[in-house]
């Protein structure tokens, strides 16, 4: 199949494009380039590329696909914090778009990467399912939830939109982020043998690792309309809904002699959700989820040391997207709306 990833130099989907080419995929990739270069690791190589901002995605940026699966976004909530109108601009404006200009081409799957952070402060007694109440307490996850309403809206037998309702990724890629908590975590206490918490530790998270998510997106990318089609998925597995306290300590046996510490102004975190994925496994039985927190932090940390990386690069403009946008701006490689100088 023929597959336009946008989004595809990111954290995910420098991963997800191996994945896809791997599974028999041509992949067409889309992106900006706000994170070109900034690589840990050489990623791998698409087919084709179209270097274009989403909000500019024309017509003729379709031409030739057969499926797409929808990454790109100013991913994350310090991210949309930043620049709320944007967020909503780019994440949701911009999505419907290239929803609408897919339809109008009878491009059918649309695989679209939305949050489990839309159900917010969730009442943590219980899993939540995607009938639960969403609660969105940031402009990302509040994005997130308008495009999946948007998108149900226009399904009809010529466009299948699909919700992939994520778990908080983790685990290796040619451009990890550290503003990920497991790999925030593992980082940290690699470079200085503390694993720092920024809040009290008790809120709710369910994780997942890359790999895993994009065997997901590959599974409902090809499964009958009938079973996806419309439908909104938690992409996560039941066992890896953490508490980041145990993510903390998780790290801990990982990562020998690292002292567990907590930031002067660590507070309650407000957004924590325990998560049901019985969907997922039961409409899609065969993804075969391989990893958990453990085994990715090993990992994380195994590259972090073999590349020795650095302090200033992992909390820096590198590996935090919020800073690689502030640095974009800051030397007006963009402008303030994030559309490149000429």
């Amino acid at each position: 199949m023929k597959v336009l990833l946008t989004g595809y130099q990111g954290y995910v989907g420098s991963v997800m494009s191996g994945y896809l080419k791997s599974r028999g995929h041509s992949v067409i990739g889309l992106d900006t380039g706000y994170f070109n270069g900034l690589d840990l690791w050489t990623p791998p190589s698409v087919d084709e590329v179209r270097t274009v901002d989403m909000r500019n995605v024309q017509e003729k940026d379709v031409d030739g696909v057969e499926a797409i699966i929808h990454l790109a976004a100013l991913s994350n909530d310090p991210l949309g914090d930043f620049a709320p109108e944007l967020t909503d601009d780019i994440n949701f404006k911009a999505t419907k778009k290239l929803a609408e200009i897919a339809k109008k081409h009878g491009i059918k799957r649309f695989v679209f990467a939305s949050s489990c952070s839309l159900y917010g402060a969730a009442d943590v007694s219980k899993p939540v399912d995607e009938t639960s109440p969403t609660l969105p307490l940031t402009p990302y996850a509040k994005s997130k939830i308008d495009c999946e309403n948007a998108l149900l809206a226009m399904k009809d037998e010529d466009f299948e939109p699909v919700f992939m309702r994520n778990a908080t990724c983790y685990g290796d890629s040619p451009r990890i982020r550290i503003d990920v908590v497991l790999n925030n975590l593992t980082a940290r206490a690699i470079v200085s043998g503390e694993v720092k918490l920024l809040s009290d530790g008790s809120a709710w998270r369910p994780l997942m690792h890359v790999e895993d998510m994009s065997a997901s997106f590959e599974a409902v990318l090809t499964a009958p309309a009938n079973l996806v089609s419309g439908e909104a998925f938690n992409v996560g597995t039941n066992e890896q809904n953490y508490q980041v306290i145990d993510i903390a300590k998780t790290v801990q046996k990982v990562v020998p002699g690292c002292d567990l510490t907590y930031s002067d102004d660590a507070q309650v975190d407000a957004r924590s959700y325990r998560v049901s994925f019985d969907k997922l496994h039961s409409v899609l039985p065969n993804i075969g989820f391989k990893w958990n927190a453990e085994k990715g932090a090993a990992q994380v940390a195994e590259r972090l040391k073999a590349e020795k990386a650095k302090a200033e690069d992992l909390f820096g403009r590198k590996h935090i997207r919020l800073e690689q946008l502030k640095y974009l701006v800051e030397n007006q490689k963009v402008n303030a709306d994030l559309f490149w100088n000429a």
